[in-house]
């Protein structure tokens, strides 16, 4: 047996920064309708002047997903890919959707109202045109497309030459598809955020195989292609943003992954990550809609900074109860149930005869460190 490998802690730290990021970027530096009374940007005008950049901890959580998915599907059959990304997204997600519709059912807030929730449970609702429960479920649907493609790569067989021609034909389609104003590519293809996830499988190429210039030019590419769409998105996604914040945020997020992937940060072995690594997801998923009750509570009867740490506090552990009871249960007895319903898939595979053996440059690596799949994150 195949002793277990060291896990990436490091991306267990990064994805629970990147999740504090949109925590704060909601309760802070959010310049819409939210939890507090008035704009939070406004409750925390100094702190919101950083903190409204906060939104870019998805960006951050995109390129560990291009990282952490193709490390996850390496090796994985088409079936076993697809158990292993809907064991890991949907307990949470469930849990959440059914905490939107706690709260409007008791404190008439948010929009888990009740026809909303069934199409939202199905995480389809993105494509359908139906309202998210939750606003920050529209990054789930932009994962949803990569894990589409990645299943794609992984019935044709994921090598590091298919993954070359996959990154490839990603990053020149979804130019295409923008240039050509195709709705239907820029869909499928999603080009404004698809260079994260390219450059995370780069990232994670060069942890594995190690460097070449071949490798970095994908990373040089997807960064330059970063830069311009979130200038973009400052323009008309997030509006009041200032191009030079988000390109030095952008780059910091870049030159971190190159530090994962080089190998720099592998000195983070506490093992206290792996539990704030853990807390990424279902933090992410519940938090705003917790705060909108809480903060309508607390606030302004209490202090703001008060009333904002007992909001952080109280994600943080419903987060934590939503781990430890449904989403560590959850996932165990899904997995079994799955894999058990592609088990008559395996017996009726008809096994080749006469197949040639691969060529030396196709075969699979030994398994690189694992680290549990994320989100963006997850």
């Amino acid at each position: 047996m195949t002793p277990r490998r060291p896990r990436l802690r490091e991306l267990d730290l990064l994805r629970f920064l990147a999740a504090i990021a949109v925590v704060l970027y909601h309760f802070t530096g959010f310049g819409g309708a939210g939890p507090w009374p008035e704009r939070a940007r406004d409750v925390f005008p100094a702190l919101g002047a950083v903190t409204r950049y906060g939104y870019l901890g998805v960006d951050l959580f995109f390129v560990i997903s291009g990282f952490v998915i193709l490390m996850s599907a390496w090796g994985r059959s088409p079936g076993e890919f697809g158990v292993s990304r809907l064991v890991r997204l949907m307990p949470a997600y469930w849990a959440s959707v059914l905490l939107g519709a706690v709260v409007y059912a008791v404190f008439r807030q948010g929009h888990g109202v009740p026809g909303l929730v069934v199409p939202n449970l199905t995480m389809l609702q993105g494509g359908l045109g139906i309202q998210n429960v939750d606003a920050v479920y529209w990054t789930l649907w932009v994962e949803m497309h990569f894990y589409v493609l990645a299943t794609v790569l992984a019935a044709v067989g994921i090598t590091y030459r298919s993954c070359l021609v996959f990154m490839t034909a990603w990053m020149f389609g979804g130019v295409f598809a923008d240039e050509a104003g195709s709705k239907f590519l820029q869909i499928m293809l999603v080009p404004t955020w698809s260079a994260y996830f390219i450059a995370g499988m780069a990232l994670y190429m060069i942890h594995r195989f190690g460097p070449t210039l071949l490798l970095w030019g994908y990373v040089a590419a997807s960064y330059l292609l970063a830069l311009h769409w979130g200038g973009w998105r400052a323009d008309h996604a997030f509006k009041g943003s200032a191009h030079l914040p988000v390109a030095v945020a952008v780059t910091g997020i870049f030159l971190v992954m190159i530090l994962v992937a080089t190998g720099r940060l592998s000195r983070l072995r506490w093992r206290g990550l792996t539990v704030l690594g853990a807390l990424t997801y279902p933090l992410y998923l519940v938090h705003s809609q917790l705060a909108l009750p809480l903060l309508d509570a607390l606030y302004p009867g209490m202090n703001r900074w008060a009333a904002l740490a007992a909001a952080i506090a109280a994600s943080l552990a419903l987060a934590y109860a939503v781990h430890r009871l449904i989403e560590k249960p959850g996932a165990k007895w899904m997995r079994a149930q799955l894999l058990a319903s592609l088990e008559p898939l395996r017996a009726a595979k008809p096994r080749r005869a006469g197949r040639a053996p691969a060529a030396a440059e196709e075969v699979p690596a030994p398994r690189a460190p694992e680290a549990e799949p994320e989100l963006a994150t997850r």
